[in-house]
Formats: C-alpha cells, sequence, structure tokens
C-alpha cells in the first residue's frame, strides 16, 4: 500500500502563539504513526514566490494521513495554527513500491 504524506508551506505571523500550535501537532503526528521527513525554512525555492516553514510528514497510507488531519488532537492544534499562521497544506498518495 503506498504511503500517505503531509506536504505544508507555513507563513508564521506569531512565533510565540505557532510554538503552542507545535507542542499540539507533534504529540498527534505522533499518536497517528506520522513520522516528520522535512522541517524548515530553509528550503531551497527555485521556482514559484511562496515562502514560510515547508514540512512533510510520513504515514502509513493516505487514509492514515486522512485520519491524522481530521483527529480531535489535530483539529485543536490547527485551530491556534489558523491564529497565528497562513497555511498551504495537502496529503498527497505517495507511489506504489
Amino acid at each position: 500500500m503506498p504511503k500517505g504524506y503531509v506536504v505544508a508551506n507555513i507563513r508564521v505571523r506569531d512565533q510565540e502563539k505557532f510554538q503552542q500550535f507545535s507542542g499540539m501537532a507533534g504529540p498527534a503526528i505522533q499518536k497517528y504513526g506520522g513520522k516528520v521527513l522535512a522541517r524548515g525554512a530553509v528550503a531551497d525555492r527555485l521556482e514559484g514566490d511562496v515562502d514560510g516553514i515547508v514540512m512533510m510528514i510520513e504515514f502509513e497510507s493516505k487514509d492514515a494521513a486522512s485520519t491524522f488531519y481530521h483527529s480531535e488532537e489535530y483539529q485543536a492544534a490547527k485551530t491556534v495554527r489558523e491564529e497565528c499562521a497562513d497555511t498551504d497544506l495537502m496529503i498527497a498518495e505517495g507511489v506504489a513500491e
């Protein structure tokens, strides 16, 4: 079964509040079996003008990624994130091995 990936670009407006979000999101990622593959603002941006923190989280499947995203724990964290950042976020299915 192909893996599932949460891919996000986050433009933080309030760093202190964002730390609160991170403290909530991290345990939810772990609870739902996610593995952070990439995180940081130092991505080499070769095309486009989007900036911010790039994040990629791997899950066992696209359904598992969706379960994480829609979980009560992550939705609570998302509410905090929406107060402090603008985010582009998607769930993508990996290529079958």
